[in-house]
């Protein structure tokens, strides 16, 4: 099996979302349908958000470029390249300040 390469999917998925009325683009990684383990790149341009949702269960967001807001009702958590911000267990938003990639993994209760 050979291993993606998260700088060429990072480029690829920041091109597709400038291109993108949404300002966002989204490739699984790893995992879905059957996996305990899931992650996904997803690139978001700047000024642009994932809109309020519910949390996915245990999960992290690494930010690979760009910088980040995660934000619930009460905190907000700022991330650059190489940091790891843990997702609050509330519903919360994730806001690109500058182009921006992350892998979101999450895990699935059994």
């Amino acid at each position: 099996m050979t291993a993606p390469s998260l700088t060429a999917l990072a480029q690829e998925h920041l091109r597709i979302a400038h291109e993108s009325t949404s300002g966002r683009s989204a490739h699984t990684i790893f995992g879905g349908t059957g996996h305990i383990l899931r992650q996904t790149l997803i690139a978001l341009i700047g000024g642009h958000a994932l809109a309020d949702h519910d949390s996915p269960g245990d999960a992290t967001l690494q930010v690979l470029r760009g910088r980040v807001r995660l934000v619930d009702d009460a905190d907000s958590q700022d991330g650059v390249e190489g940091d790891i911000l843990v997702i609050p267990a509330t519903r919360h938003r994730l806001e690109a300040i500058e182009d921006s990639v992350v892998v979101l993994t999450v895990t699935r209760a059994e």
